[in-house]
């Protein structure tokens, strides 16, 4: 595994990304921050990235990796034109998450942390959404969503399909 990625010549969003860090200090402790700018800059946060924000901040890449992955809302691959995100904590899953996980699945054909073939939409689950009192949460399009069925889910979802995302 390499330890540092040599930048692209020429690359706007890099050098763009390099001034944030720099406007950090270096600071480690200014890793979520940073990551959130590559990943609008990026898209998402692919590994060659992840290394060179490693490399910048002196960090063990696992870090990196491991505050990555942690919140849903940084993504390893590219996201669909659409994203759905079930929140999985214990006050969700008590009010049957796990069921309008398994249903958004089956619509979809796509398991957490995937995105359709045609790029249209991408499934993903949280930890927890911070949304506890009306569980169970999730995020369409960014928009948190409570008290939740499968059935109003699979709704929302499959307008999507149907308006063209097919």
């Amino acid at each position: 595994m390499r330890t540092a990625v040599s930048s692209p010549v020429g690359d706007k969003r890099l050098k763009i990304l390099d001034a944030t860090i720099k406007r950090h200090q270096y600071q480690q402790d200014a890793l979520i921050e940073i990551l959130h700018r590559a990943s609008e800059l990026f898209g998402y946060l692919e590994t060659d990235l992840l290394l060179y924000i490693s490399h910048s901040l002196k960090l063990p890449p696992s870090q990196v990796y491991g505050v990555a992955t942690f919140y849903h809302l940084f993504s390893l691959a590219p996201k669909g034109v659409h994203n759905c995100v079930v929140c999985t904590g214990t006050a969700c899953y008590v009010k049957n998450s796990q069921k309008i996980l398994t249903q958004v699945e089956q619509l979809t054909q796509i398991h957490p942390g995937e995105t359709t073939i045609d790029g249209q939409i991408s499934l993903m689950t949280a930890r927890c959404l911070g949304a506890c009192g009306v569980a169970p949460a999730v995020v369409l399009d960014g928009v948190v969503l409570g008290n939740q069925t499968p059935e109003s889910v699979c709704e929302k979802v499959g307008a999507w399909w149907h308006n063209g995302t097919k």
